[in-house]
């Protein structure tokens, strides 16, 4: 059921929900904000209303991209969506999967959508440890950077665990670069159109028994 903001019973249930049942309350500490290119990416966990303001006034965003993808009863993206309109910002859905291996036409849509937005961009999933990374290394490669410097948007220093299933992301761009040591240059979104292998990374990824308790039972990330 979508949340309603119409009135003031509907907004203190969609904050309830927000920071109780989507975890927002640890959001509070916890920001998880990285500076992907000064004045032209950045990157958080699912931001509440007065941290969209906050990044507004500290960096001028300008759009956002929910990696998350729209969800009806979730307060935070309610919230979130609500913010977002108030500020005059572009507000975008461009959701990723965590745990499994990209979706071709995910990135290839992901990548025309950040062509078109103005910048600076905001991109947010929930922990802002997995998917973001994926995106923001995605954008980087897009940029002309290497595998290397993308990778490391994938990184403890966000939460993101290589050894659980969410490593299937690293294993994404790890195949790109496999396949530059062997073939020589070819551009990252013809890669993905012309040769990239869904089934077969999914089929070739294996994680860690105990990096999945951790991801999934204790941290429980989405």
């Amino acid at each position: 059921m979508a949340q309603d903001l119409t009135s003031p019973a509907g907004r203190r249930a969609a904050w309830l929900n927000s920071l109780f049942v989507d975890h927002a309350v640890l959001r509070l500490a916890w920001r998880n904000w990285g500076v992907v290119a000064p004045g032209r990416l950045y990157r958080s966990n699912h931001p509440s209303p007065f941290q969209m303001r906050l990044a507004v006034k500290g960096t001028g965003i300008r759009s956002i991209i929910n990696l998350r993808g729209h969800r009806e009863s979730c307060g935070s993206d309610a919230l979130g969506r609500a913010m977002a309109a108030e500020l005059g910002l572009e507000h975008v859905d461009a959701p990723l999967e965590s745990r499994g291996a990209p979706h071709k036409d995910r990135m290839l849509r992901l990548a025309e959508i950040f062509t078109r937005l103005p910048e600076p961009i905001l991109i947010h999933c929930k922990s802002g440890a997995d998917r973001t990374g994926l995106a923001a290394g995605l954008w980087l490669l897009l940029q002309g950077e290497s595998v290397e410097v993308a990778m490391r948007q994938l990184s403890w220093r966000h939460g993101h665990v290589s050894a659980s299933k969410t490593g299937i992301l690293d294993a994404f761009f790890r195949e790109y670069a496999r396949f530059l040591s062997a073939h020589g240059p070819k551009p990252f979104l013809d890669w993905v159109r012309e040769d990239y292998d869904e089934d077969a990374l999914r089929a070739a990824f294996r994680s860690r028994a105990w990096a999945d308790r951790l991801v999934d039972g204790i941290l429980r990330r989405e």
